[in-house]
């Protein structure tokens, strides 16, 4: 039996694409004739009904808009049997049918129990640091990445003026594709990522004496906040080389600001999906982007996926990052 009624949360992280995501997932269910609910402040307000029922202008002007227009945050309650049960309770109370969670991999292991308890779920990869395995892209990671760029492109004006070394840090804490991408679009001398073990002396002081030698008087070093203690190497640089070395942490303005085309375009595709598959009366399952094609995947296998780092990407940026 199709579903007809279904709800649209956002959990975890913000990401910019958030939005687009919740705007197709309310259209297209409404599109096939459902019934949309909007659930604020994710798994919590499913838990505390904190739901509101959507209507094609519900999501009027909020594609372009950063964050999310539902709220999000953390549910303690809801990782416990009683709470899930408790939420999915919730869920029959109000006749939904179907629940579509943005979000990364604690959401979708929500999820997971959440269609466990007899609600089917569809998990839509929503978060910055393209650190799930079952996708080649998630949604907010092109904007967090050329927000990080345009930060770095601004920082290296002082940089430039004033002869330093400049040891940015970006977000990534288990995945280093913003460090990598952010580097090579910027130019840095190094660029460190949890992935790949580093050696301080070869990797960064060696690199940037290299340089040095022809005729480089400024650099940019791109840490992935996996690899943290920026300030610390900032200082150990400065020591080495005796060039003035300073560390910027970008932090959470990397999650900000208005989506770039290709999220807005993704979480559109990525969103639609979800409602498909509910719409088919299938649960359990994630949507992802691979080979150029949206497709899903069962949840849990989903999450039992390795990543793979772009060694590839890594080794392009070592040779032309001189």
């Amino acid at each position: 039996m199709s579903t007809k009624t279904i709800a649209v949360l956002t959990s975890g992280g913000d990401a910019p694409g958030m939005n687009a995501a919740v705007r197709a997932v309310v259209r297209g269910g409404i599109s096939y004739g459902m019934q949309v609910y909007g659930v604020r402040r994710g798994y919590n307000g499913l838990l505390n009904g904190d739901v509101v029922q959507m209507n094609l202008r519900s999501v009027s002007d909020i594609i372009h808009h950063g964050g999310t227009t539902l709220y999000t945050a953390r549910s303690p309650e809801f990782n416990t049997p009683e709470g899930v049960q408790k939420a999915a309770n919730q869920c029959r109370a109000l006749g939904i049918d179907g629940v579509v969670v943005i979000g990364g991999d604690g959401s979708f292991r929500g999820a997971r129990d959440l269609t466990h308890a007899g609600i089917p779920c569809i998990g839509v990869p929503g978060t910055i640091d393209n650190d799930i395995a079952c996708t080649e892209y998630t949604v907010g990671f092109d904007t967090a990445m050329n927000t990080a760029m345009e930060m770095v492109d601004r920082l290296r004006d002082t940089t430039e003026s004033h002869d330093r070394c400049s040891v940015v840090e970006v977000m990534g804490r288990r995945c280093g594709d913003i460090a990598l991408n952010t580097g090579i679009a910027v130019g840095a001398t190094a660029i460190l990522v949890p992935e790949v073990p580093y050696d301080f002396d070869r990797d960064v002081i060696q690199r940037m004496k290299f340089t040095q030698k022809t005729g480089k008087r400024h650099f940019i070093i791109i840490v992935a906040e996996g690899v943290g203690h920026t300030a610390e190497l900032a200082k150990k640089i400065e020591e080495a080389t005796g060039i003035e070395s300073r560390a910027t942490i970008l932090g959470h303005v990397q999650r900000g600001g208005s989506p770039t085309l290709r999220d807005r375009v993704m979480a559109s595709r990525m969103g639609f999906h979800a409602v498909e598959l509910l719409d088919q009366g299938i649960g359990n399952r994630v949507v992802a982007f691979r080979e150029s094609k949206v497709v899903d995947f069962d949840i849990t296998e989903a999450l039992e996926m390795k990543r793979v780092f772009d060694k590839d990407l890594y080794d392009v940026a070592l040779r032309i990052s001189i």
